[in-house]
């Protein structure tokens, strides 16, 4: 969202060539303050040939309702009508607390290409209810790396989630032990890794702590955020690493 609509083609077109062979999927985020930047965005998506479009809501005028956030989908998708599109709902960031299962009501009839949602809020009741409107070629994505066993307890069809860059093995090992009815191992890990989280928290985690934690996990050089991110002070980020490998001596 600190991108410039130049900058986000730009990404979009190295991620879709670079994935090419590597991965199965590719969604493309192309959601705006502006509508027309992210019909702009869509349409661009669909031309570089990505799998599916995502789309946050507009933070700073907002949707008051299920009907205007569903209106405000609707314009973005009919950009790019042919491609898998996807409701991005992250509440603690937009301040839009539609409730998604209201959302939900009908959306298939005004928006053809709808397959799903990101659900990245801590309403498990919202969630769950979702479910009662699925259609089979519906995904429910659940965002909320803390809580991601609850999300998969009540049906998620999967998880995307920013610490997955740095600590994904173990949220695949949660994965698999789930998927295995070890319900016991699940929660453990999971507890391990609100542990983590935890602590992370505490210092301070938001986007400039993440990227760091990638940096250092990595070894990769990623750049510092924009402003008004601030730089995380690497010995934060040295903190974390510490508790994280103190916690998880190997992946």
């Amino acid at each position: 969202m600190s991108l410039t609509v130049a900058e986000r083609k730009l990404l979009a077109e190295e991620w879709c060539k670079k994935a090419k062979g590597k991965m199965d999927h590719v969604a493309v985020h192309v959601g705006c303050m502006s509508l027309k930047d992210s019909q702009d965005l869509a349409l661009h998506a669909a031309q570089i040939k990505a799998d599916s479009i995502a789309v946050i809501s507009p933070s700073f005028f907002k949707p008051k309702n299920a009907h205007a956030l569903r209106s405000y989908l609707k314009a973005v998708a009919s950009a790019a009508p042919n491609l898998p599109f996807y409701y991005y709902h992250i509440p603690s960031i937009t301040g839009v607390n539609v409730l998604v299962r209201d959302l939900l009501v009908g959306i298939e009839e005004e928006i053809p290409s709808f397959r799903g949602v990101k659900f990245s809020g801590i309403d498990l009741m919202d969630f769950g209810l979702c479910f009662s409107l699925m259609k089979p070629n519906w995904s429910l994505l659940y965002g909320v790396d803390e809580q991601m066993l609850s999300g998969l307890v009540l049906g998620a069809d999967g998880a995307v989630g920013s610490t997955y860059n740095y600590v994904g093995c173990q949220f695949n090992k949660l994965l698999s032990a789930f998927e295995k009815g070890e319900l016991v191992e699940a929660r453990t890990i999971q507890f391990k890794l609100q542990d983590f989280l935890g602590l992370a928290m505490k210092l301070g985690f938001d986007v400039g702590v993440n990227k760091q934690l990638m940096v250092e996990v990595s070894g990769l050089s990623l750049g510092p955020p924009r402003f008004p991110v601030m730089p995380c002070h690497p010995d934060v980020a040295a903190s974390i690493k510490h508790k994280y490998e103190s916690i998880f001596p190997q992946c």
